[in-house]
Formats: structure tokens, C-alpha cells, sequence
């Protein structure tokens, strides 16, 4: 499943004086505004398909709100948070490049984060600055492309062909209640159930019927398969109602290949063989010593069941509860993909620092520079002081300079992030406000929340 993420945007920062009787100069009091809101995924047990994201692709957050006069601050925007399964996986949908995989309830991925919002002339006080006369916007906030997986936590998985009574057995050994009909293709989603010893929740995984073929998507084979990926215990479901030793065995084989096909780690996992629908049987004793002696000599724990009579289900019960003693559920933890960063060089950061300059196909240039980018968004360019901010910040990179060495003429537009200006060698003057000696690289950098 593809989604598209917005984060908020920050609120916009105010430029107020604080006007009061007696106090006709009271200095600037414009509040900040407040930051904008963040996606969030949230695993949660409440969950067992991706289906109720289904109509809502486009998930954006609420922006922060504008900050106001008497060094009143805007009220951050309130995150989104979007419930999923356990056991999902986000992935970044255009470098399909792992970023988290939520296993247990409460596990968090912030998706995209909410814009920082824009100071108020108030911060910008000093000795030196008495009464700024500008203020900042709020930044966008992030967005993203995702894609998103879902593997079900289970300890273990009924797997077979379509029609074995698998989501039978689970209703008779769980608290499931799933759907149940004499024809192929009953289960078309997983269905999970909890077997409860007491002391533990065991938590049991119907996969829908594979078919040959599956590992190639056949009947949504692939759908099927990853959801056994995490099981810890497979129990490979046969119906007795065929009657035929070979078949069966043959059967078990097509599932397993099309398992060993999808995923080779499958092939080795823990599993044994039950055998359903021993109410069909008149004279079971036959085919059940073959199967048992033919699963005994490989090792393979087998026993025979009926679904609707519950004859042998204590039995299969039994066998579960054994391997999930023998075997503990391993402590899990949210997993994020670690991305791989270089550390900072001076090599690297001279080339971050870097300011390029492209020629537009269609004429004009566009200026490629985190901080000038940034500057354009943050800055509010109808106010006066705010343009010669942003004059001295070009002024230090020396954008103009190479703006003319790329051939850039008098007349041509400049794209900067979102905005456009159009190019004029020499237009601004220096301003007698805003002397050289202020940094305006480090007077845009974010205080720290």
C-alpha cells in the first residue's frame, strides 16, 4: 500500500510593540509560532490489515498556529498519529529503502515532521537591535512517499492447500471466529486467534490456501506468503477427505516448494503435520498408521484431527504448547533501518556548503543551497529589514558573483526554493542597519525546543 505523508507547516511569527498607557515605547512583544504537527505510525494490537488506510492515501498534519502580540506564542499543531498492525514494514516509496518495521503494540515512526514555526520580532531583541521591525514565516513541513507492508506477528501458522479446514481447526483451538464454507478460497485475509495456556497468549496465524505457483503471485500467493515470514511454528494442514496417501504427501510437497520458492529461511523452519477431517473416515486406521510411520522415520510430528467432531484437537493443543515452552518468544524491539551516513569530512562539508548554480532548459537560473533555501521560506520579503537580512546573506555567499560568472544578465529570473526574482547586478545597497559584522547564516538557525 502507497501513501502520501504532509507534515504541518509552522506557524508564522509576529511583529508587535507592546502599546500600554504609560508605556507609549514598550519594545517588541511578537510571540513565535507555534510548531506544525507530525505523522506518526503507531503499531497496535487493534489491528490485523492495512484496510482501513485504504481510502485514506493522502494523510496530512495540522499546522501550527501564527503567534500573536504581547509575547504571546502560537499553539503547536497536533500530530497525526496513524494506528497500523504489528508487524508492519514502512518503506520509502521511491528508493524502496527499509525505514522502520513496527513489531510491538506502541512501537512509533515519525513519518514526516511538523515545520518549526517562525520567531517573532521579540527574539530578535538585543543591545544592539532595539526594535526589529520583522518577523519570520513558519517552515513546510516534511513530506514523503511510503510504502507500507504487512508481516503478522504470529508464533504460528496454518498453512496449506485451499480447503483443508485450516480456519476451521483455528476457531476450534483459539478465540477466533473466522469464516467457514466447503469451498476453496473461504479465507481471503488472514485471520489471527489467540490460544491462552493460562500464563501465555499464543497467537495463531490462518494463512489462505496456497496454490502452485503461489511464490510467482498465483492466487495472491505472495499476499499469502510473507505473513508465515515471522511465524515461529508452521503446521502444515492435510485433508483426509481425499483419501489418498500419495496425494497427500504430494500435496504437503507443493506447499513446502512453493514456501522453499518464496523464502529458502522457510524451508527450515520448525513445523509438523496435521491431518484434518478424520470425521470423513469410516476406517481411518489404515491411511493414519502410513502417514504416521512415513512422518515418524523423517522426524516430523504428525497427528490426526477433526475440526467438527473436536477429536484430536487437545492432542494438537498439546503439540503446540510443548514447542512454545521449549521455545520462548524472543524479545523483540522496534527495528529501524539504520541509514548508512558518512561521517562529516571537511571534504564533505565544504561540498554540502557548496552553492550551485543551473541553467534552466527554459531560461533563468536556479540557486541550490540549504541555507539560501531555507532563507527564502523563513523570511517574510515584504518587510523591509527582512530584505536587507536577506541582501546581506547573499551578500555572503557571494550568490551575485556567481550568478554572473554561470552568464547570468541583467532581466534574467532566479528561482531560489519556491520563489522567483528577477536578476539586477547592484540593485541593493548595503543597509545601514544590518552592519557586516552580524551573521545572518547563524541568526536563521532554529532555537532549540
Amino acid at each position: 500500500m502507497r501513501l502520501s505523508v504532509k507534515a504541518g507547516r509552522g506557524g508564522n511569527g509576529c511583529m508587535s510593540f507592546l502599546r500600554e498607557r504609560f508605556r507609549p515605547n514598550g519594545g517588541p512583544d511578537g510571540g513565535n509560532g507555534g510548531r506544525g504537527g507530525s505523522i506518526i505510525f503507531e503499531a497496535t494490537t487493534n489491528l490485523q490489515t492495512l484496510a482501513d488506510l485504504e481510502y485514506q492515501r493522502h494523510i496530512k498534519g495540522s499546522d501550527g498556529s501564527h503567534g500573536k502580540g504581547s509575547a504571546r506564542n502560537g499553539a503547536m499543531g497536533e500530530d497525526t498519529v496513524v494506528l497500523v498492525p504489528c508487524g508492519t514494514i514502512i518503506y520509502d516509496a521511491l528508493t524502496n529503502e527499509g525505514l522502520a518495521d513496527l513489531v510491538e503494540p506502541g512501537d512509533r515512526f515519525v513519518a514526516a515532521r511538523g515545520g518549526r514555526g517562525g520567531r517573532g520580532n521579540r527574539y530578535f531583541s538585543s543591545s544592539a537591535r532595539k526594535a526589529p521591525r520583522f518577523c519570520e514565516n513558519g517552515d513546510l513541513g516534511e513530506e514523503a512517499e511510503l510504502r507500507l507492508e504487512l508481516k503478522l506477528i504470529a508464533d504460528v501458522g496454518l498453512v496449506g492447500l485451499p480447503n483443508v479446514g485450516k480456519s476451521s481447526i483455528l476457531a476450534a483451538i483459539s478465540n477466533a471466529q473466522p469464516k467457514i464454507a466447503n469451498y476453496p478460497f473461504t479465507t481471503l485475509s488472514p485471520n489471527l486467534g489467540v490460544l491462552t495456556t493460562g500464563y501465555e497468549r499464543i497467537v495463531i496465524a490462518d494463512i489462505p490456501g496456497l496454490i502452485e505457483g503461489a511464490h510467482m503471485n498465483k492466487g495472491l500467493g505472495i499476499q499469502f506468503l510473507r505473513h508465515i515470514a515471522r511465524s515461529r511454528l508452521l503446521i502444515h494442514v492435510l485433508s483426509l477427505e481425499c483419501r489418498d496417501f500419495d496425494l497427500l504427501i504430494e500435496e504437503l510437497e507443493t506447499v513446502r516448494n512453493e514456501m522453499r520458492s518464496f523464502d529458502p529461511d522457510l524451508d527450515t523452519r520448525p513445523y509438523f503435520v496435521a491431518a484434518n477431517k478424520l470425521d470423513e473416515l469410516e476406517e481411518p486406521e489404515e491411511l493414519l498408521d502410513k502417514l504416521s510411520r512415513h512422518f515418524g522415520s523423517a522426524g516430523i510430528s504428525f497427528c490426526a484431527v477433526s475440526a467438527l467432531t473436536e477429536e484430536g484437537i487437545p492432542e494438537l493443543v498439546r503439540h503446540i504448547i510443548d514447542f512454545t515452552e521449549k521455545n520462548p518468544r524472543p524479545r523483540s524491539e522496534v527495528r529501524l533501518y539504520a541509514l548508512d551516513r558518512e561521517e562529516d569530512t571537511p571534504a564533505t562539508v565544504r561540498t554540502r556548503n557548496r552553492i550551485q548554480i543551473i541553467s534552466l532548459h527554459g531560461g533563468g537560473y536556479r540557486v541550490l543551497h540549504h541555507r539560501l533555501e531555507k532563507a527564502v521560506e523563513r523570511y517574510d520579503l515584504s518587510q523591509d529589514e527582512n530584505v536587507a537580512r536577506f541582501t546581506l546573506l547573499m551578500r555572503k555567499y557571494k550568490v551575485e558573483e556567481l550568478l554572473e560568472a554561470a552568464g547570468a544578465q541583467e532581466g534574467d529570473q532566479i528561482t531560489i526554493g519556491h520563489r522567483e526574482f528577477i536578476f539586477y547586478p547592484d540593485y541593493y545597497p548595503s543597509d545601514p542597519e544590518i552592519s557586516d559584522e552580524e551573521d545572518p547564516v547563524e541568526d536563521m538557525e532554529p532555537e532549540e525546543d
